[in-house]
């Protein structure tokens, strides 16, 4: 039997928060697999210990997969409903950023300031 392999498309905190991406990806024909979903179902207070749940496709569905992901995600939007910008490259492809670093933040993550990253350049921000 051939080993298959996956490609980690995204990861999410809770698995309620990947059931539309994997309806949307199922209902265009690729197949997903969620990784440490029974885990998460039974104890979802260790999510941050193991990473959230993670959507995986296969390798060969990886291009298609990130395209139909990119379609429908939600990009950060500034406090008057316009899409954030990038300061470094100008994108507007930015999401909510938390880096969760120390035992503090990982027990309380609601006391880390609010970051934003840029999907296209990987710059990190702070709000102004």
């Amino acid at each position: 039997m051939e080993k298959q392999e996956f490609y980690t498309l995204a990861a999410f905190e809770y698995v309620a928060d990947v059931q539309i991406l994997k309806g949307r990806l199922m209902s265009d024909g690729i197949p997903v697999f969620l990784r440490d979903e029974n885990t998460l179902n039974s104890d979802p207070l260790i999510s941050n210990a193991i990473g959230g749940v993670k959507l995986q496709v296969h390798y060969s569905d990886k291009d298609r997969a990130t395209e139909i992901y990119n379609e429908i995600r939600s990009y950060a939007m500034d406090d008057h409903g316009n899409l954030r910008s990038c300061p470094n490259c100008k994108a507007q492809r930015m999401e909510i950023y938390f880096n969760r670093r120390g035992l503090f933040y990982k027990l309380f993550p609601f006391f880390e300031k609010r970051k934003y990253k840029c999907l296209n350049c990987e710059f990190i921000t702070e709000p102004n």
